[in-house]
């Protein structure tokens, strides 16, 4: 499970790459328009929604990415089979359509159908997709369908096994929806304690997309909390309107940026220099914005005991700042944009503390998110190595990664015993049938700085940097 998990989170690194720039858009149009959203400025209005066409479908980019990373082989036709699974999934069970299928108003329809575009749906999605790519894409059809043999039959394929799970999701979804919404009914009556309580199941949630159901509940005015509402309009009590809100700018702030600089002060040397990219703008993008998956989505399934702290940080940081009584709202996200927005918003109530709060959580967040990679020695970024690369170089010279992928490959019992290949940043990481078919001996004398047999029938082939170039020659060797 852990090492599944794992296979996910390597499979969102190429969509979650992209968010930051698209956050840093938006954040900056919502900062020269922050009341008209792009209403009030061509300027604004062209940089909130360049950064939105991102931003507002991760979903999409999600259910596509986890399809090419998680098939055994990359490519497209993976890709666009979990394109295909998420449309009809989400076209499905959208308002409209359930409001035809039920035969009743669309402002009739339960309100979790609104919400199925989500992170969840669309990791399902590219799961769903690449399992059907894994066991459709070399199946051959009678000569009367040969046309839609092998990878042309793995989005149909995955068309239909989306219609049963969207069955499925038309009866569970809502029960699962409504249940969180009673659930922060019950919890929004304990005070700080309740707002901690929201702010640790708001974060534990968003892998699944359902902390919708609980923003819902404190943000707007389902049960009569309205917290954004209020504050933005100055009205309620003093210290208690934005107690659902203030405790995140801590977090968003302060908290992940500096577990954005653990991540980077505990990887591997070599590899430093494409976290530092990463964490630099993802950070920033949490800092300046508040949009905060880009550092999530970056350890979330590699490292699951990670978000859990981050979660359970979360809700200390709300239940405190409504101890407290210091508040301040958002209107995108509690990133700085927001903050210095609310401060003009007489309801606030010392805001400026929100910033101490926060100094002590990037101290809390960076050593404790330190100790448990070392600790226990999670998978990171750029912790997932540990090789000579020295030697790469003169194991692919002169551009011969085809003669070294066939040698490899040979070494590796070739057709009859291999099962799947992918790569990392510098692995080959290979299935095998029988790992006594391995000739290790054989693939060492190709040069390359170690094989690392990691399981009964996984193995890993060290190469290097250059990985990629051998692992598309395999490509082309397997049947």
């Amino acid at each position: 499970m852990k090492k599944y998990l794992q296979r996910i989170g390597r499979s969102l690194m190429l969509p979650v790459a992209v968010l930051p720039a698209a956050a840093i858009l938006m954040g900056i149009g919502y900062w020269i328009d922050p009341t008209g959203w792009g209403a009030g400025s061509p300027v604004a209005a062209f940089l909130i929604k360049a950064g939105g066409s991102i931003i507002d479908h991760i979903p999409i980019l999600f259910a596509v990415g986890v399809a090419l990373g998680m098939a055994k082989e990359r490519d497209g036709s993976a890709a666009l089979s979990g394109l295909v699974a998420y449309l009809v999934v989400t076209t499905l069970l959208s308002s409209s359509s359930v409001a035809m299928l039920q035969g009743i108003d669309a402002a009739k329809v339960d309100p979790a159908f609104g919400k199925i575009e989500n992170a969840f749906v669309g990791i399902l999605s590219g799961l769903v997709a690449a399992r059907t790519y894994n066991r459709f894409s070399h199946v051959k059809l009678p000569d009367a369908l040969a046309f839609f043999s092998g990878k042309r039959l793995v989005p149909i394929m995955t068309s239909l096994a989306m219609l049963l799970i969207s069955l499925v999701l038309y009866f569970v979804w809502p029960v699962i929806f409504t249940g969180l919404v009673s659930f922060g009914e019950a919890i929004s009556k304990l005070g700080a304690l309740g707002a901690g309580l929201y702010g640790f199941f708001n974060r534990l949630l968003i892998p699944l997309g359902l902390h919708h159901a609980l923003n819902m509940v404190f943000w707007f005015d389902i049960a009569g909390i309205n917290d954004i509402g209020n504050f933005w309009a100055s009205k309620g009590v003093k210290g208690v309107t934005g107690m659902y809100q203030a405790g995140f700018f801590p977090v968003m702030m302060f908290g992940l940026p500096a577990a954005g600089l653990a991540m980077y002060h505990t990887a591997k040397t070599k590899h430093k220099k494409q976290v530092a990219s990463l964490m630099m703008a993802a950070g920033f993008a949490s800092f300046f914005t508040g949009v905060t998956e880009p550092v999530e989505f970056a350890f979330m399934f590699v490292a699951p005991v990670l978000y859990l702290v981050h979660a359970v940080l979360t809700g200390i940081s709300l239940a405190v700042a409504a101890l407290f009584h210091w508040t301040a709202g958002f209107g995108f996200s509690a990133g700085l944009i927001d903050f210095v927005l609310s401060l003009k918003i007489p309801i606030a109530n010392q805001p400026y503390m929100l910033l101490v709060q926060g100094l002590v959580f990037a101290v809390i967040y960076y050593f404790l998110f330190r100790f448990i990679i070392v600790k226990f020695n999670l998978m990171t970024p750029g912790r997932e190595e540990d090789l000579d690369e020295e030697a790469v170089g003169s194991v692919i010279s002169g551009g011969k990664f085809a003669e070294l992928a066939a040698k490899i490959y040979e070494g590796l019992g070739g057709d009859a015993n291999v099962s799947s290949v992918e790569n990392c940043v510098t692995r080959l990481r290979v299935e095998v049938k029988d790992m006594s078919a391995v000739d290790q001996n054989k693939i060492k004398a190709t040069g390359v700085p170690g094989v690392i047999v990691v399981g009964p029938q996984n193995i890993h082939v060290v190469v290097g940097t250059q990985v990629q170039f051998v692992a598309d020659e395999i490509d082309k060797l397997r049947k």
